[in-house]
């Protein structure tokens, strides 16, 4: 601290020697804006500092939301995978029964469907409720 203040005595002291010969007026004016001129450049320096560390700031934020959006794409391409995993079951699965239904048409056997909910699938026996699943259904 001290040494900061000998370096600002001894630069008014020289600028007091160089600016001795001229008018009160210009030399106060000449000094005052040499001072302007040096709190400026530091202010602009905080300045720059400032958003060199906002710079930082944004960029580590940027790189979490790109990881975000990345594991996001990731899980929604299984869930998509899956889905048509599913679908294609679904479509396998309704294939069968039509075939069923029709091996049991044309036998012309009288079946009470009502009697054997497995033989209805369309009625369910109990209220529709979402089924959660942690993998792929394999049959």
């Amino acid at each position: 601290m001290s040494a900061l203040r000998q370096s600002a005595s001894s630069s008014a002291s020289e600028d007091d020697q160089r600016y001795a010969g001229m008018d009160e007026k210009k030399r106060k004016r000449m000094i005052s804006n040499r001072e302007s001129a040096k709190r400026s450049r530091m202010k602009k320096q905080k300045l720059i500092q400032d958003l060199t560390g906002e710079v930082s700031r944004l960029q580590g934020a940027n790189k979490n939301i790109v990881a975000k959006i990345e594991e996001t794409t990731e899980r929604y391409a299984i869930c998509a995978t899956q889905n048509n995993v599913l679908r294609a079951q679904a479509m396998e699965l309704t294939d069968r029964l039509r075939y069923l239904n029709d091996v049991i048409n044309s036998t012309g056997l009288a079946v009470d469907v009502a009697a054997d909910p497995l033989l209805k699938p369309l009625q369910t026996p109990c209220s529709m409720q979402p089924i959660a699943s942690s993998g792929l259904f394999k049959f």
